[in-house]
């Protein structure tokens, strides 16, 4: 009987562009089976958007079947608009998942970072090169938000399966 690949869904929220990530365990290693962003239209009503990201994220979870999910937990915003649009946009993906009966795990800005380069201090653009190299997407063009999303996943892979 060969055994079914474990996929991890690998979230990072947003509300203008939430990052998605999707991972799958091939023999020793992770590669990425799918990644990009759920684009809400900004000239549509806030609730129509938070729908958008439902619908949208549920269309993923129905066509890739994730074993389980990692997201982003929020870090601190200036913008406090901009940090409670994200939160509900958040609130939205977690309930998603919840009804998908996806078990979730949060990971803290720093967790990932830690996890992916080892400083939990770690620039953007450090943590892109380590997810090219620790999944062989090395030309392949990402988008900064999907690069997130598939460092989320990376970090469920590490610290919850790879125990």
């Amino acid at each position: 009987m060969q055994k079914t690949p474990r996929r991890i869904l690998g979230i990072d929220p947003g509300f203008g562009r939430v990052g998605v990530g999707i991972i799958e365990e091939r023999g020793r290693e992770w590669v990425a089976v799918y990644y990009g962003c759920i684009q809400t239209d900004p000239k549509k009503l806030f609730i129509e958007r938070l729908l958008e990201i439902h619908n949208t994220l549920t269309k993923i979870i129905t066509q890739h079947k994730p074993a389980f999910a990692a997201v982003e937990e929020l870090f601190f915003y200036k913008n406090v608009t901009t940090a409670i649009q994200v939160g509900q946009a958040r609130g939205v993906i977690l309930l998603t998942l919840a009804q998908a009966g996806i078990v979730t795990h949060e990971f803290t800005p720093l967790e990932i970072k830690q996890t992916i380069t080892g400083y939990g201090r770690a620039e953007k653009s450090q943590i892109q090169k380590m997810v090219r190299v620790l999944l062989h997407l090395d030309k392949k063009a990402i988008q900064d938000d999907a690069a997130d999303a598939l460092a989320v996943a990376l970090t469920g892979a590490t610290r919850i399966i790879d125990k």
